[in-house]
């Protein structure tokens, strides 16, 4: 099994689906000396919630709620469900149906990206109270955390030749550290979807409006399904359907990712100009370079600017490509820095891909994704026909996977990976440049919402949100819950970030 296959796997886990198109993590703090407040059942205390790489935070209320772990033991274990409330601009007279925010992953706390969810909905809670609430294994619900015997991070050698068996170790090894904090086999979508229902209850409201970026789609999908008769709306963002097995299809989505952002270096006479072999050739071709010999590099560590000697190898390629695919604005600088590399100067690649590999695990928790893909989509996964002429092969996915060869869970129901049918009032959103959730996703879902529009963001990478006038349409779609009714013509505007053509930026 090749090398760069089995390393970049692990990149993919702590990337893959997570929402709001931004790498941030965060934490919250309570606020001092300010009074509480009492929403329904639940009683909220001033916190403040931050998001690493934002340049403000956000007051919220934050509170907690107790659930069964196993609710068919509801004598046993509980865990406390951690919820953030952002109150609406119009304090004691606004809509009586909320907004759930659903984030990303598997593994992403809600409450870790407020501030950009502040930003995107930041029409929608004129009217509206909006709440985060963490999902369980992440944050502050319970975190499914591997931790060591002194209680700190479980240590992954990264120095080590990565193997399957290397994989499968460490999740034994956080496995058995979750003893007598939790037990994975009940930190699933089902699970989750049944908490969001006990904090709808708790908070003594009837219908709730549903935001889900990445993973968090499948989570609004399976609440619409479950509690139809409360859910007046879904807005979903980086579509995942229902029955699409996660990390099944990378091979495919990232290449068709790569391949439009050639397409659009094409386009462009600068861009073609100066890049004649496009992203895609580029990218084939250093891979192959590496692939015959790995190559010694100086550089300067982008977090201390520290002179530093690394083997560049095509998993660290592999990672940087698939990153910044996810961002339009630093997949225009992959043709300058390939180009560069097919020149012998590897240094730009080679400190762009440190710090790639070292962002991709940002506030992902492992555990807890694992507890959902190996439940949920390990056991659909067939390996298709091998392909060579793919960037991506399938020894990517039987990595992926490898953790569920010892990590706690049962199947889910067949049933769970039914497509949505449902007259929900629905908007779906999608980045024509996403890597992991395309447009076609969409597309699939779309068929079985006749009450749905999905909308397509030109140019924009995984997760749509904020792109331009989206928070406005997001607005008036949850007010109106009419999708087809909307003017989403000021989407037009957006347009295509240009390839860098060198350092100092792209030709005017």
């Amino acid at each position: 099994m090749q090398r760069h296959h089995l390393a970049l796997a692990g990149a993919l886990a702590s990337l893959l689906l997570a929402g709001c198109g931004a790498a941030p993590s965060g934490s919250a703090d309570a606020a001092a000396e300010t009074p509480g407040r009492r929403y329904g059942q639940i009683d909220f205390q001033p916190c403040t919630l931050t998001t690493m790489g934002a340049s403000a935070n956000v007051e919220a209320q934050c509170a907690t709620l107790q659930v069964a772990e196993d609710r068919a033991q509801p004598q046993g274990r509980k865990i406390n469900l951690r919820i953030a409330w952002l109150e609406s601009g119009n304090s004691g007279s606004g809509q009586p149906d909320p907004v759930f925010f659903l984030a990303g992953g598997p593994g992403q706390a809600a409450s870790e990206v407020a501030v950009i969810v502040d930003t995107a909905l930041r029409q929608v809670r004129k009217q509206r109270d909006i709440f985060l609430i963490d999902q369980r294994g992440t944050g502050g619900s319970n975190p499914l955390s591997c931790l060591g015997a002194d209680g700190k991070e479980l240590a992954f050698d990264e120095e080590a030749p990565p193997s399957e068996a290397l994989l499968r170790d460490y999740a034994q090894r956080c496995a058995s550290s979750l003893q007598g904090r939790a037990d994975a086999r009940f930190y699933t979508t089902r699970d989750a979807v049944a908490d969001l229902d006990a904090v709808r209850q708790a908070l003594g409201v009837d219908a709730l409006n549903l935001v889900g970026g990445s993973y968090g789609t499948r989570v609004a999908q399976r609440y619409a399904a479950a509690y139809p008769q409360h859910t007046r709306s879904i807005v979903i963002d980086g579509v995942v359907p229902n029955e699409l097995v996660v990390g099944g299809d990378f091979a495919n989505t990232f290449e068709d990712a790569i391949n439009l952002q050639s397409a659009q270096c094409r386009k462009d006479p600068a861009c073609s100009k100066r890049f004649p072999s496009d992203t895609s050739r580029q990218l084939r071709g250093v891979l192959d370079t590496l692939r015959a010999a790995p190559v010694t590099v100086d550089y300067r560590d982008p977090g201390t600017n520290a002179p530093r000697r690394d083997v560049l190898t095509p998993d660290s390629v592999m990672g940087l490509a698939f990153a910044f695919s996810y961002v339009p604005q630093y997949a225009s600088l992959l043709p300058l820095v390939l180009d560069e590399a097919a020149q012998g100067r590897y240094a730009p690649l080679a400190s762009l891909a440190r710090g790639a590999n070292r962002s991709m695990g940002f506030q992902i928790n492992r555990g807890m994704q694992w507890s959902v893909i190996c439940s949920e989509d390990a056991p659909r996964y067939h390996a298709p026909a091998a392909n060579a002429e793919r960037l991506f092969g399938n020894e990517v996915a039987s990595a992926f996977f490898a953790p569920c060869a010892v990590w706690p869970h049962t199947a889910a129901p067949a049933a769970d990976a039914a497509p949505l049918r449902s007259e929900v009032p629905a908007l779906l959103l999608s980045g024509e440049l996403d890597p992991v959730t395309p447009p076609r996703y969409a597309a699939q879902v779309l068929k079985g919402l006749p009450q749905g529009r999905a909308l397509v963001a030109r140019g924009q990478g995984h997760g749509t949100l904020s792109a331009g006038c989206m928070p406005r349409l997001l607005g008036q779609f949850i007010d109106s819950t009419d999708a087809k009714a909307l003017d989403a013509s000021c989407l037009d505007t957006l347009s295509y970030v240009p390839a860098f053509t060198s350092f100092n930026g792209w030709e005017p």
